[in-house]
């Protein structure tokens, strides 16, 4: 069986985390700081260290299988291939900004105005959706300096936390798409690379679950287990152990992160007592 190909940037904000994906899914990366193709030992999958806005085209012409890239990307280089599974790591914005200090009152702003880019196809179609003509300097790296220098009276960019932008003297003032890392599959896979990607689609949604969700255990009052219960959106029904404690038993369940701290006080006023919150490793269902 060939190889299952998958590209990921060699440098950038996504090199860290794509790597750690994969090394969360089981699979063994050797060091391919200077390496441009390093093979996995456990795993039959080749990794592809290459150039992020390269990466779009090697996937449309099947020369890379699959890549985790950023979702802006794919929208900007505007390529024949295939969002697969969103990742929810590296989370941005793709926006336009302006100088703290201009008066924006809304996109008709950009009226006959400069703006500096790194995204010209996605700023164009942004623009075009509102009727807007605007001149697009289009521009890699240091996009935030252009209106300083007089290059450009706006720009449109990727934004993170902010700082970047604040620390420029700018301000977001348009959102034009959120993004995410990605994994993005070529169209051209044969039937054995589609086998393969489905094996680690199983490994990758196994770890993603696991990190959006907590094994929770509390004590819980036996008269009380029904209400707690009811108030749990668990996977199935949860767990029950009884306590050496008569009356009392212990209450295992899974349960998202974020709805926890929506439901604690309701929990607690149940009846709930001892709460312990455990990371999950690995989650199969």
């Amino acid at each position: 069986m060939s190889n299952l190909k998958i590209a990921i940037q060699k440098s950038g904000r996504l090199h860290d985390s794509s790597l750690q994906l994969l090394q969360d899914c089981g699979i063994k990366v050797n060091n391919g700081k200077d390496q441009l193709k390093v093979e996995v030992s456990n795993f039959p999958m080749e990794i592809l260290y290459l150039r992020n806005s390269d990466i779009p085209q090697y996937l449309e012409d099947g020369t890379a299988d699959l890549a985790i890239v950023g979702e802006n990307l794919l929208v900007e280089k505007q390529k024949e291939i295939s969002t697969v599974e969103r990742l929810g790591f590296s989370k941005c914005k793709l926006s336009l900004a302006v100088p703290k200090e201009v008066d924006y009152p809304d996109i008709s702003f950009f009226q006959g105005k400069k703006i500096a880019t790194s995204y010209p196809n996605s700023l164009q179609a942004y623009l075009e959706k509102f009727q807007v003509e605007a001149s697009i300097h289009h521009i890699s790296g240091s996009v935030e300096i252009a209106p300083n220098i007089g290059l450009s009276d706006g720009i449109c960019d990727l934004v993170s936390s902010g700082s970047t932008l604040f620390k420029n003297g700018l301000k977001e003032v348009e959102v034009i798409l959120n993004s995410e890392a990605v994994l993005a599959s070529s169209n051209k896979l044969n039937d054995q690379k589609k086998v393969l990607l489905e094996k680690l689609l199983f490994r990758i949604r196994a770890v993603l679950r696991a990190k959006n969700s907590k094994y929770v255990l509390m004590n819980v009052p036996n008269s009380s287990i029904e209400a707690v219960s009811a108030i749990l959106p668990v996977l199935k029904s949860p767990t029950l152990m009884p306590l050496a404690q008569e009356g009392w038993s212990s209450l295992h369940s899974v349960i998202d992160e974020n709805k926890f701290w929506e439901v604690i006080d309701e929990l607690k006023a149940a009846g709930a007592e001892d709460l312990l919150i455990v990371p999950i490793d690995k989650m199969v269902i």
